[in-house]
């Protein structure tokens, strides 16, 4: 009696490790690390959390917290809480004056610094935003990326990301969005370290504040304009 000859199995990995399962596995355990750095960080940096917010009641007025929707992890939308640092000059008409001429003395130092992104942490622990990440812009900008470009949303959006250490608002639309879906793509600790060793320097520098010409940033029309 012959023994039949056992049929090949194909080596087939029943658990493949793509790029997308790593970056998954990745954030999934950076989230743990972050909520507990973010916590840390409200309770040390609360004196100057409340010092910040009564210099901007007594030079602005209320309120103090700059609240705006903002789009996240793929594109949904969420509460964004910053300090505020405009105050609410209008024309003879009533309209709101340009962010140039609203921008404050105090709000432009606190942009310069960073320090009016604090608020933001509250948005980590709440697990809405990363410590590193694309930065959330505007829900209008959603129908005007590009299918690459909307690739952003992948990850969520952080306090800081690799766009704000190669050249923040100094950079056109189209580098910025590139520098985000590189980050989307290399997402790592090494990465992230370099990020946030990067920003620290930026911030004492205050490299790339502002886009020529604007306050900030001039508003994203769309890749054909």
């Amino acid at each position: 009696m012959t023994t039949p000859t056992p049929r090949a199995v194909p080596l087939v990995p029943s658990h493949p490790r793509t790029a997308r399962d790593r970056r998954a596995r990745y954030l999934a355990v950076r989230r743990g690390v972050e909520l507990v750095l973010a916590l840390l960080a409200l309770v040390v940096l609360s004196p100057l959390l409340a010092l910040i917010a009564l210099i901007v009641r007594v030079t602005m007025g209320a309120p103090v917290i700059f609240r705006q929707q903002r789009p996240g992890l793929n594109g949904e939308l969420f509460t964004l809480y910053k300090f505020r640092t405009m105050c609410d000059a209008r024309h003879e008409d009533g309209t709101l004056r340009s962010d140039a001429e609203r921008l404050t003395r105090v709000g432009r130092f606190l942009r310069s610094t960073s320090l009016d992104e604090l608020p933001e942490l509250i948005n980590v622990v709440r697990g809405e935003m990363s410590l590193v990440g694309p930065r959330p812009l505007l829900p209008e900008y959603l129908p005007l990326y590009s299918p690459e470009q909307r690739r952003r949303h992948e990850v969520r959006p952080g306090l800081t990301g690799w766009a704000q250490v190669n050249g923040r608002n100094a950079l056109t639309w189209p580098e910025k969005f590139a520098l985000d879906v590189y980050y989307v793509d290399h997402v790592s600790w090494r990465l992230d370290l370099e990020i946030v060793a990067r920003t620290v320097v930026q911030i004492v520098r205050r490299d790339g504040i502002s886009h020529a010409g604007q306050a900030t940033m001039e508003p994203f029309r769309g890749n054909d304009a």
